[in-house]
Parts: structure tokens; sequence; C-alpha cells
């Protein structure tokens, strides 16, 4: 069974990326078992944030790594907050970037908008490395369209999902149960993407 470390300390995260590696026979270990420090997410795309997570895992564990780094893209916005999603309010001048600061605040810049000015992207990139220099990484992008509430549906979720409408779902993204995201979200399509090209490599 071939071990692979998970680059995030996020519980939530940790769910929807050890579940479809483990039901694809990985033996999963936690970045978490081995250190407590993060790596630095200056990067200027979702790529490259993934990649330096996965890098740094690697280095600590001496094992091939997973990692991502998604976001929401809001159109009326010309993407924003993107890459700035864990951080939005910061951005905005505020000092605090917790999950309901974050979500409050988009809220407000979209205040009276019709719901057909709300539209928004999930975007999740994961990345794969066998070892700290990898060259050729596997990555994997996703997808998940929806729209922007103008106010929470749900306390719980991760990041901006209680505003999140998926309309493919009739429900915000809080409100999908953990077994349907696995097959249906941004992080599910990506992770599925890597897994299948880790395949495609170790079939070779």
């Amino acid at each position: 069974m071939k071990k692979i470390v998970i680059a995030t300390a996020n519980p939530n995260k940790v769910k929807e990326l050890s579940i479809p590696l483990q039901l694809n026979g990985f033996d999963v270990k936690l970045q978490t078992d081995f250190f407590c420090d993060q790596v630095i997410e200056d990067g200027l795309s979702f790529v490259e944030n993934a990649l330096k997570k996965a890098r740094f895992a690697s280095a600590k564990t001496g094992l091939p790594a997973i990692a991502d780094d998604s976001g929401l893209q809001v159109d009326y916005l010309n993407g924003r907050p993107g890459i700035y999603s864990a951080r939005f309010a910061e951005t905005l001048g505020y000092p605090e970037s917790s999950d309901s600061e974050n979500m409050l605040h988009l809220v407000e810049l979209l205040k009276g908008l019709p719901l057909k000015d709300r539209k928004a992207n999930y975007i999740c990139c994961v990345v794969y490395v066998a070892h700290e220099d990898d060259e050729t990484p596997l990555i994997g992008m996703g997808t998940w369209h929806g729209d922007i509430l103008s106010e929470p549906r749900t306390q719980f979720g991760i990041g901006y999902d209680p505003i999140v409408w998926i309309p493919s779902e009739l429900k915000a993204a809080s409100e999908i149960p953990l077994e349907k995201k696995l097959k249906t979200s941004h992080r599910a399509q990506a992770m599925q993407s890597v897994i299948n090209q880790i395949k495609q490599r170790e079939a070779k």
C-alpha cells in the first residue's frame, strides 16, 4: 500500500482529501503527525500555492505528498477573492479573516444585486509530488458553479459554503452531505483527476 501525506491541517479538508485516497488503496498519513509549521502561501495562483504546500510536506516527511489550494471566484468582483479567499477580510483592510468575517464582507459587497449578478465558482487545484524535488508534479483542477446568497443558510461548512448556493443540488454547499460532495465538488473533481494520473503513471 503506497504511503502518502496530506499537506493540510484543516480537519474538513483532511476528510475530503483522505477518503478518496483511502478508497483507492493509499496509506494516508497526516502532516500534523509529523510537523506543525506551515509554508507561506505567497504564490500568485492556486497551482503555485498547492505545489508549495506539497513540496514542503514532502521535504518534512520524506513521503510523497498531496496538497490542495482552493478558493471562491465571484464574477461581479472580477474573480475575487480567488487565491485570497481565506484572508479576504484582511485584503479589504479588516483585522480578522475568519470564515464568518469573510462571508460577512463578501455578502456586503454584493448587497442589493439580483441573483443573475451573483455568479461564482469554487476552484480547487490538487497537486501530487512523488518527492520534494519532483520535476513533473501531477496537477488536477476542479470547478463547482454556484451563486452567492444574501445570508448564510447554516452555521457550518468549509469557508464560504453557507453562502454558496449550488443550483445543480438545490442546496447551499454547507447543506450537501459529505458523501455527495465527495462525488461532485470542485475538490472531488481535482482529487479524482490526480488519482487517475497517479494510477496511469504507476501502470507504465
